[in-house]
């Protein structure tokens, strides 16, 4: 299993079963898809989804993603923000991860990482 993780969602974003042959043909760093209770966006500057292929900022948001930096107000701010698309999982108020990594959804929907 290949994983990506970060502390903010408890270490564990993605994973991709693995074997053999998909090692031996991998010609990228794809981290595979979200784990049930997180959602991985793919997302421009202005946070608008870009399209499959094209390479955007990945975004974490779900009941995974920790609340903020603890005694941290200023950095919590910049990198935990409003999710604009929480509604469309019958959620409301809650905020997604900025993560700086880099990353495009494939056609499969897997992810590639760049960092």
């Amino acid at each position: 299993v290949n994983m990506y993780g970060i502390t903010e969602t408890t270490v564990h974003v993605s994973y991709l079963a693995l074997d053999r042959e998909t090692a031996a043909s991998a010609v990228s760093s794809t981290i595979g898809v979200n784990i049930p209770d997180l959602r991985v966006y793919v997302l421009d500057d202005r946070l608008q989804p870009v399209p499959p292929g094209v390479t955007g900022e990945m975004y974490v948001a779900g009941q995974g993603v920790a609340l903020g930096y603890l005694g941290r107000p200023d950095l919590t701010a910049g990198r935990f923000v409003a999710d604009p698309f929480a509604h469309l999982f019958g959620e409301s108020g809650t905020r997604m991860y900025r993560s700086g990594d880099l990353a495009r959804r494939r056609a499969d929907g897997a992810l590639e990482y760049f960092g």
